[in-house]
């Protein structure tokens, strides 16, 4: 299995399809994007936040920059399972994430517990303590997963393009090693769809998607499962 990468900085736009525009699609992409080396895997995240939320509130509020930390696994995990710490900023429609990886315990013990994470890149690791300094104590928020087909650019390598399906979250029992259970995000015959670029989209894949309908959206699965639990609450106190 390939290395994991652990910087970014790319253009990531967003779709929302149906089952019958994925299928299509992946008939029209055939020649342009092969499955990667991942194949197909599950996604496990912790997003953190304050107490009030401040940082989704101000994500949906559409500012020119906004930023998010998360902790994130491929599969359920156990203590020892490799897992990724990441912080990911975006700035006039541009995405830049770094992450670190270390150990599921390790990344607990210091996100959660507040203890110490030994790790050797210290400019990563001074980004992350900058962002937990600036927004004081960060806290398990919401943990959401999700099933996901990641697929690579046969000529251009840059280009990728990942599927994700049975969006599901949910704030109790946020332990990632829980298992994948939560509310869904989307419907369970769509897909949320983002074109990964690092530059601008090929006129080819412009045009196949102008074909078959498929137009970006504005939607942050983070800021769905939080809506959503809003709603719930409004709804149970109405």
């Amino acid at each position: 299995m390939g290395q994991y990468k652990e910087v970014f900085m790319r253009n990531e736009i967003k779709y929302l399809i149906s089952k019958k525009q994925y299928d299509a699609l992946l008939e029209r992409l055939e020649n342009m994007v092969r499955v990667d080396e991942y194949g197909r895997t599950e996604i496990m995240n912790i997003y953190f936040d304050t107490d009030d939320y401040r940082l989704i509130r101000t994500s949906l509020d559409k500012p020119v920059y906004k930023e998010k930390m998360r902790l994130r696994t491929y599969g359920v995990p156990g203590d020892e399972s490799n897992a990724f710490i990441e912080i990911k900023k975006k700035y006039n429609g541009v995405v830049y994430k770094r992450r670190i990886s270390t150990s599921y315990s390790k990344a607990v013990d210091y996100l959660i517990e507040d203890r110490g994470l030994v790790h050797d890149d210290n400019q990563k690791l001074g980004e992350i303590e900058e962002m937990r300094h600036i927004y004081g104590k960060l806290k398990p928020a919401m943990t959401i997963c999700y099933e996901r087909v990641a697929m690579v650019g046969i000529e251009d390598p840059e280009l990728r393009i990942t599927f994700d399906s049975n969006i599901r979250w949910r704030t109790k029992e946020m332990d990632l090693k829980n298992g994948t259970y939560g509310r869904d995000i989307i419907g369970r015959d769509q897909y949320l769809m983002e074109i990964k670029i690092a530059n601008s989209m090929s006129m080819e894949l412009a045009k196949i998607l102008s074909e078959l309908r498929i137009f970006p959206v504005s939607i942050s699965k983070y800021g769905r499962g939080y809506t959503d639990m809003i709603f719930r609450e409004e709804r149970a106190y109405a």
